[in-house]
């Protein structure tokens, strides 16, 4: 196991994988797995990452993880279990097992407030800021490594970062010849099969790299089956000062849904891993899931990035890009209002009206984004400048069509469209970033952003608006301008590491925001005050750091209850919110054998005076319920990761634990929207060979995931409604929980040639 236990850096390790990385001076801002053949090579991949990362003279609070932490624990699992053991995270699986739809959440913010980018290039989606890793399966094997800024973060490309940025680089070009086969397999039928090979350097320029992969498994919950593939390819050109990437890499997913989830009620009856989408009643009477009860999506993305060196204290870094997204999901609805479709009522053959019946619908979305991206970097003596600025645009599609009816007596030709609509969005911004080296390891920070965005959606909505009896209408424009300021102090020397900062960041409603709102109350744009301090010390013994944070909301958009006219719930903007917290971190090396690593975070995350609004039978007449300070949905107030990390002669194993403590799924602290606490063990066990005839390097692994059968949910639904009795309302509350996989393994063998 590689170890930064050192006094040149701050790094802790759990399964391999390091779960703080604050770096000093002699510490590089990024590691790579491949040798370059020539000083240009290295000089070109600083060069490369510059722009929006973090290092020692920044005041953020960051982990880095390279290539061989993410090879160590990617067995096919979704990126954000490979981040799972870093400070503040959660995560998510609606299949139960870490393969198929999947998120993360940093500091109890979900994934519409993590800015994650590729090589730089935006990765959320530009309208619902949510990033789907289920179109990116196994992209960690391709990765060279992952930086994750918690807070506010440094100036970076897209949507808003309000809880974490999660900045991915792709693979270096090798200028060695390689092939590598990875295989996995285990419960569930959990499986994944990559084959990745590189050209080496040929024609003292050129390098070609490429992966494919597939992944499948049934998955913990009913039905929850994945099929997923992906590809990855990389044309590469090296000269003197100059290292030019072609890029193409992208997937497709099929997905049976899981995300309706199942009440305590229906697991009770049916078991835990009971899956609701897709039941309906057939002909005959009895209980059917309808087999095609999916998402099916396809996702391109193209770079093409250039990394210049302009003699001794001058790089420059470029691309442009584009992203191809298209897809739709199935779903079976029952007893569904004839009319929303845009269908007639008919007669049935004993002559009564029908006006409501069983349908399957397809919901299709087709994206187009692209864009070009620049920065300038100048570096000499104490100072160091950074100057970017980057143009995106976005088109998406969004429309539905009726695929099938139930003794439907009408003409469906071929697919009946209901609703069709456009969003397009423009994104502009340009930044300018300082480090400066004061006196003695003191160094001054600024980073000052100025961001705009043009924002329509125009057409029928898939709402309907009874008023009118017809789809709701949308004709939104908006026009947003952001000033995103960034000022800090930091401090390095020897073995100490220390920095304030305080940071502003903006962000844009999700197109949600607005189609499922009325037009006179269209939300606002939300703002963060975000508050840091931290310190570090590290020996080669033992480190341990401290990070302060305060994240002051102004504007937070939340849900309350509140329904639109067309019955959808309202985010409403809340004036003041906050996420205050501390985040602990500590490794111990009493031997070279092992490590033992722990990081904890301890916070409070509040809405403040928060009012509650419940509807007579879920639709009408709302009574408002004062709440007072109340809990931000789905952010426990305490996080812990412990590993225990032994390594001797090619010999691994890994204990690592996690407890979240109990999280309510609304923001009303209601006991039947909580998630009770879970504490978690898995048990990682590998070898590798490194002396094999013919073989570059054998390594064979086993997981043993969630050892103690814990049964525990980590996210769901909850919702709430009133009835009257004697003149007086009733409240009643119900929700559906994410169950996760009990005792489960999964084994992984690889092969470098």
């Amino acid at each position: 196991m590689k170890s930064n236990l050192s006094s040149g850096a701050v790094a802790l390790f759990m399964a391999g994988c390091p779960l703080v990385a604050i770096a000093t001076p002699s510490e590089s801002s990024a590691s790579s797995d491949y040798t370059s053949p020539d000083s240009i090579a290295v000089t070109l991949q600083d060069i490369e990452i510059t722009a929006n990362r973090a290092d020692a003279r920044t005041p953020v609070a960051y982990t880095n993880l390279t290539a061989r932490d993410l090879e160590r624990t990617n067995d096919g699992r979704d990126i954000p279990f490979l981040l799972e053991a870093t400070p503040s995270v959660v995560t998510t699986a609606d299949a139960g097992g870490g393969m198929g739809y999947s998120s993360i959440r940093v500091r109890g913010s979900d994934a519409s407030r993590i800015n994650v980018t590729a090589n730089g290039v935006p990765i959320n989606d530009s309208e619902s800021h949510n990033v789907y890793w289920v179109n990116m399966p196994d992209l960690a094997s391709s990765l060279r490594d992952v930086q994750i800024q918690r807070g506010a973060g440094t100036s970076t490309n897209g949507a808003g970062a309000f809880g974490a940025s999660i900045n991915m680089i792709t693979d270096a070009p090798s200028y060695e010849r390689s092939a590598i086969v990875t295989a996995s397999y285990g419960s569930y039928n959990s499986n994944r099969q990559t084959v990745k090979v590189s050209s080496g350097l040929f024609g003292d320029h050129w390098s070609v790299d490429a992966r494919v992969s597939h992944i499948g498994s049934d998955g913990y919950i009913d039905r929850a089956s994945s099929k997923l593939w992906s590809y990855m390819g990389q044309l590469a050109y090296k000269g003197e000062n100059t290292l030019l990437r072609l890029l193409a890499f992208g997937g497709k997913e099929r997905t049976y849904m899981a995300w309706d989830y199942a009440s305590l009620e229906e697991m009770e009856k049916y078991g835990r891993r009971y899956n609701p989408c897709g039941k309906y009643t057939a002909d005959d009477g009895s209980t059917a899931f309808y087999p095609d009860q999916c998402d099916n999506f396809t996702q391109h993305h193209f770079q093409l990035l250039l990394n210049q060196g302009l003699g001794e204290y001058i790089s420059l870094n470029a691309a442009l890009h584009y992203t191809r997204g298209d897809g739709y999901y199935e779903q079976y609805k029952t007893s569904r209002t004839l009319a929303e479709y845009g269908l007639s009522p008919f007669l049935d053959a004993e002559g009564n009206l029908v006006k409501k019946s069983d349908l399957i619908r397809k919901k299709f979305n087709e994206n187009d984004f692209g864009g070009g991206m620049v920065s300038a970097r100048y570096a000499r003596g104490p100072l160091a400048l950074t100057l970017g600025a980057a143009a995106n645009w976005f088109k998406g599609e969004h429309y539905g069509d009726v695929a099938w009816v139930r003794n439907y007596l009408g003409l469906i030709n071929p697919l009946q469209r209901y609703y069709d609509n456009t969003g397009r969005k423009f994104d502009t911004n340009v930044y300018l970033r300082a480090d400066y080296d004061i006196v003695g390891g003191l160094s001054a920070y600024a980073d000052l952003q100025y961001r705009h965005l043009h924002y329509t959606i125009r057409g029928a909505s898939d709402n309907y608006d009874w008023n009118t009896d017809s789809p709701a209408r949308l004709d939104v424009h908006r026009d947003w301008n952001f000033f995103n300021p960034k000022l800090g102090l930091a401090f390095n020397s020897g073995a100490h590491r220390a920095f304030a900062s305080w940071s502003v960041a903006h962000k844009e409603p999700t197109r949600d925001n607005f189609t499922d709102v009325d037009p006179d109350i269209y939300p606002e744009a939300e703002r963060l005050f975000d508050y840091e301090l931290g310190y570090s010390y590290s020996t080669p013994l033992f480190n341990v750091g401290a990070n302060l944070y305060y994240m002051d909301y102004k504007d937070q958009l939340v849900v309350t209850g509140q329904l639109s006219d067309t019955g959808n719930p309202l985010s409403v903007n809340v004036p003041r919110s906050y996420r205050m917290g501390i985040e602990l971190q500590g490794a111990l090396r009493p031997a070279r054998w092992f490590d033992w690593q722990l990081n904890a975070t301890l916070s409070r995350n509040r809405i403040k005076d928060f009012h509650e609004y419940i509807y007579l039978d879920e639709w009408a007449d709302p009574i408002v319920l004062d709440c007072g300070d109340t809990p931000i949905a789905f952010s426990p107030d305490f996080i812990l990761h412990n590993s225990f990390n032994f390594n001797y002669r090619g010999f691994e194993a890994n204990l690592v634990s996690r407890y979240v403590s109990a999280q309510y799924m609304n923001n009303a602290h209601s006991a039947e929207a909580r998630l009770d606490a879970y504490f978690v063990t898995d048990l990682s066990l590998g070898y590798e060979f490194k002396t094999i005839p013919g073989i570059k390097k054998l390594r064979l692994g086993v997981t043993v995931y969630n050892i103690f059968n814990e049964k525990y949910f980590n996210n769901g639904y909850t919702g709430a409604g009133y009835y009257l009795e004697d003149g007086k309302p009733v409240i009643y509350r119900y929700a559906g929980f994410a169950a996760q996989a009990t005792t489960n393994v999964l084994a992984t063998v690889s092969l470098m040639f």
